[in-house]
């Protein structure tokens, strides 16, 4: 009995504790239940959130769920599901601005903060987010802040990630430091990026900052203005460092020697960081790390040269490598065939050569090829189709030769990028697919220019679903446009330079708000058409007649409008002033006429006006320079009258002005050199301007082209035009130098008279020096300071009233390839030094006063038209068939005529002074004695009749004699 009571005590224990238990268990989870719930955040905390956001601006509501009790269900923030504190906050791209409120600080468990991509407008980074103890992640980037990085930072020592990087291209000023001291206090940081900042100051201690941070994992320090890196370290903490990004810094240094013992590294990022070496030192060094763990090498924009050795192939890992903008040399590197893992690899502007070799074709997981820009010739190789993982395929600015054909492209069917945009010079390169080929890819983009494609419009084109960018230049395409063309979704359409014919629709709405379309120098005839959406069009170098449509001013989305070098007529439509987005105008070389336009005012981001080679008449209206975004305005070889009208003052920021060959008067005012700072080009030739060259010209210091030829100037040359910088020193003038062809901008040209011709200039105008005076009144000498011209090009002085000598160091500009000091009144020998300028190849010193040898070494030697030289008597020497010996002979001659013309000059001078002195000597004294005036009168009277009655008996005696004999006949 009692062990059965003892049992059911035992039971009912047992079920009373499983009951407890399962009591508890269901406890826990209501509480967890519960807390997940979480009825609402802390008042505190709400309230801090709250005054954050006043101090705020949110122009796109971003905030605008910040209402209610429980700030937890916020947009942006999250709390903690046991405590109901905030921790994150994570407010990036939501256009914020304004000031960023204290209130912030009773956040107290705050450990994720993230701002970033939003536009604080240049406040500093206030000092108090140094106090979150917690903060764990840190996100400032692209946020236009500025001033100085706050060192309160450094309290973070629980900080693991923090981003400070800044936009390159914000209009608000980049976040400096002046030391990076306060790093160290961030033990815990693993990810650090201040790409953008200014560390200028730092540059001493930057590396002995960021040694301190043993856990660090990535370091970006791009953009930075970093100039002193240190070739070494003693030892390097930097033991689980995976990412180094030290690009886009001015280094200046040879490949630093203590990257290759941290062995962690997957990513190197040393892109533009100007540094300089052998290459083969670059790879060996790597290598001897045994850094197999390498996986993107990215070095490009460098100064690296020489042949790149068998050691890149060591880095088995190697998945992406970039060597781009380097000097390579050398056929393809052989040690790339090992880098099987390879994914892409670009080699873009170096000076590899020879034949893409056919190895390429095991290069399997290859997605991105870029050999563009190189020295590589030879057929492109059939093993490039095994390629199966190529999106990416870029084979421009080489000189390929033979055909590339369906077979190349066989398997390539994940390719979307294709470009073979070879030199015009060379067009030994040709595509060869049949009619009705269907291609295995589906392009997103093909750039095909200066090679041989077909005669027919290539159909296959139409097969390509997902194509937005067509590039076809400059191909041999004879015909017709296919109505299918128009039907595709397409952003860049350019089809410029072939054979295409025919009328383009009328009327045409693409879908896309931004399209370029691309057909200038073609065929095509007809009126111009009306094609909405259009962001970029260019029309230019066709046929197409009649005046520019009335309506014009309804393509609403126009930025660029070029329909220059057709036959269009009329005058230019009023409707033009509604293009409110209008950046560039080129209407040049056709047959307007008429006024200018006086309403565009409106328009207020033109930035380039071409209405040059037309009939135009009338000034130039006021509103040309409203507003200053203008620097090209180019209205030459038009009927333009009037003087230069003060507007133009406020165009300070033109780059060009080009005004010649029109009718302009009055004099060249001052403030184009006081107003307008930034001019390179200017072109006033061929007017009816008066004056003096104004001083205020040298004050230009951009200035590389100068051109006053044909007007009625006068006065002297000014002294201070050899303190033009732009030509005395290369390197202080920043130009585009690139040859490079490009959209959505405009490309000027320029007709200038050079080696005595007219030619018209135009993808090598950024790099023309001239000056041209010539045909003026023009008077005074030569100054030397010109001679401090080192780089100009041309100097034509031709057809004034120049006299003197020849400046003596005129030697010192180099740059001279055309001199022409012909039909002026320069005197003294040819100045020796002249010899000296070895890129001379045009000269012209004929119809002056020059005398003495003409030199025969160096540039000399070639100058064998003697009428460079010819009408200066006293020069001699080849080519002149005058020599030293001859000249002496006629100078003798010369003497003896001299004396002959001076013994008749003296006679002469007496008759001149004896007629003058013997009259007065007879008339005076007749007019002061009267006694003798009367004797003289006297005299005079008994002649006169003495001589009438000599003459009347004679011809009386004579007349009877003829009578006489008359008779006896």
């Amino acid at each position: 009995m009692a062990s059965w009571k003892t049992t059911l005590l035992l039971l009912t224990l047992f079920l009373l504790s499983l009951f407890l238990e399962l009591l508890l268990a269901q406890a826990t989870i209501i509480n967890s239940i519960d807390g997940g719930m979480n009825k609402g955040c802390i008042e505190v905390e709400r309230k801090a959130l709250l005054e954050f956001k006043n101090g705020l601006k949110e122009p796109s509501r971003t905030l605008s769920s910040w209402v209610g009790a429980d700030c937890c269900k916020w947009k942006g923030v999250d709390c903690n599901n046991q405590t109901g504190h905030v921790v994150k906050v994570d407010l990036k791209y939501g256009g914020l601005g304004g000031e960023i409120s204290d209130s912030l600080l009773d956040l107290k468990h705050l450990n994720y903060l993230d701002l970033s991509f939003n536009d604080f407008q240049g406040i500093p980074i206030p000092n108090f987010l140094g106090s979150f103890e917690r903060l764990r992640y840190l996100n400032l980037s692209h946020a236009a802040f500025g001033g100085m990085i706050p060192p309160h930072l450094g309290n973070l020592s629980q900080l693991c990630y923090l981003d400070l990087s800044g936009d390159y291209y914000s209009r608000a000023p980049l976040m400096r430091v002046h030391n990076l001291n306060w790093l160290s206090g961030l033990s815990s940081l693993k990810y650090l990026d201040l790409g953008n900042v200014n560390l200028s100051k730092a540059t001493t201690n930057w590396m002995q900052a960021v040694n301190m941070l043993p856990f660090l994992l990535e370091l970006h320090l791009s953009h930075c203005e970093l100039g002193d890196f240190p070739h070494s370290i003693s030892f390097v903490n930097l033991t689980s460092l995976l990412v180094i990004d030290l690009s886009h810094n001015n280094l200046s240094t040879t490949f630093p020697g203590w990257l290759f013992n941290i062995s962690t590294l997957t990513d190197l990022y040393l892109n533009d960081a100007s540094i300089g070496s052998e290459g083969i030192e670059l790879v060996n060094g790597l290598s001897t790390c045994a850094n197999n763990s390498l996986e993107r090498l990215h070095l490009g924009g460098n100064r690296f040269g020489g042949q790149l050795p068998d050691s890149l192939g060591l880095f088995k890992n190697l998945k992406s490598l970039d060597l781009s903008y380097n000097s390579f040399v050398g056929p393809f590197p052989n040690s790339i065939q090992h880098l099987t893992n390879l994914e892409s690899l670009n080699l873009r502007e170096n000076s590899i050569s020879g034949p893409i070799p056919t190895w390429i074709g095991n290069l399997l997981r290859m997605k991105r090829l870029d050999l563009s820009n190189n020295l590589m010739n030879g057929t492109i190789p059939k093993s490039i189709g095994q390629l199966r993982e190529l999106t990416v395929l870029y084979l421009n600015w080489n000189s390929w030769e033979g055909v590339m054909s369906e077979i190349h492209f066989s398997n390539l069917t994940k390719l979307e990028y294709f470009s073979s945009h070879l030199s015009p010079t060379k067009q030994s390169f040709r595509f060869h697919v049949r009619p009705e080929w269907i291609p295995p890819f589906s392009l997103m983009s093909i750039d095909i220019s200066n090679c041989n494609v077909s005669l027919k419009f290539p159909n296959w084109i139409r097969t390509q679903k997902r194509l937005h960018f067509i590039t076809l230049k400059n191909v041999g395409i004879s015909d017709t446009i296919p109505e299918w063309l128009w039907k595709l979704y397409f952003l860049w359409l350019d089809l410029s330079r072939n054979q295409l014919y025919g009328k383009l629709p009328n009327s045409l709405s693409f879908s896309p708000a931004s399209v370029l379309v691309d057909l200038s120098f073609n065929r095509l005839v007809g009126r111009l058409p009306l094609w909405f959406n259009a962001t970029w069009l260019f029309l230019g170098n066709n046929s197409f007649s009649g005046p520019i449509p009335l309506n014009i001013g309804d393509l609403s989305s126009l930025e660029v409008l070029d329909v220059s070098s057709n036959l269009l007529n009329g005058s230019i439509p009023s409707s033009m002033s509604k293009l409110k987005d209008l950046r560039v105008i080129d209407l040049s070389n056709n047959q307007l006429s008429g006024k200018i336009p006086k309403n565009w005012s409106d328009l207020q981001h033109l930035d380039t006006i071409d209405l040059s080679k037309n009939k135009l008449s009338g000034g130039i209206p006021s509103w040309m320079c409203s507003k200053s975004s203008l620097t090209q305005l180019i209205l030459g070889d038009n009927n333009l009258t009037g003087e230069l009208t003060p507007s133009l003052q406020n165009c300070t920021g033109l780059s060009s002005l080009d005004l010649g060959n029109n009718r302009f008067s009055g004099e060249i005012p001052k403030w184009i050199g006081e107003r307008m700072p930034s001019l390179e080009q200017m072109r006033l030739r061929g007017n009816m301007l008066t004056g003096d060259i104004p001083e205020q010209l040298c004050w230009l210091s951009h200035l590389h082209i100068l051109d006053l030829a044909v007007n009625n100037l006068s006065g002297f040359i000014p002294q201070c035009l050899g303190n033009l910088t732009a030509l005395s020193f290369v390197a202080l003038l920043n130009r585009n130098f690139d040859n490079l062809e490009s959209h959505g901008s405009y490309s000027e040209s320029m007709e200038l008279v050079v080696k005595g011709q007219n030619m018209e200039f135009d993808s090598i105008l950024p790099i023309l020096n001239l000056i041209d005076l010539s045909s003026n009144n023009i008077w005074g000498e030569i100054p030397k300071e010109i001679t401090n011209l080192s780089t100009l090009g041309a100097l034509n002085l031709s057809r004034n009233q120049l006299t003197g000598k020849i400046p003596e160091k005129i030697g010192a500009m180099q740059g001279l390839e055309t001199l022409d000091l012909s039909w002026n009144c320069l005197s003294g020998p040819i100045p020796p030094s002249t010899s000296s300028i070895t890129s001379l190849n045009h000269l012209n010193l004929s119809h002056n006063r020059l005398s003495g040898p003409i030199p025969t070494t160096n540039q000399f030697s070639t100058f064998n038209d003697p009428s460079i030289y010819e009408a200066n008597p006293g020069l001699y020497g080849p080519p002149l068939s005058t020599n030293c010996s001859t000249l002496n002979d006629q100078d003798h001659k010369d003497e003896e005529e001299d004396e002959g013309e001076w013994d008749m000059s003296w006679f002469f001078i007496s008759m001149g002074l004896g007629f003058p002195v013997g009259f007065w000597a007879v008339c005076g004294s007749l007019a002061l004695k009267k006694s003798w005036r009367q004797a003289y009168f006297r005299f005079i009277d008994e002649t006169r009749d003495r001589l009438y009655v000599f003459t009347a008996v004679n011809v009386a005696r004579l007349k009877r004699k003829m009578e006489t004999n008359g008779v006896h006949r």
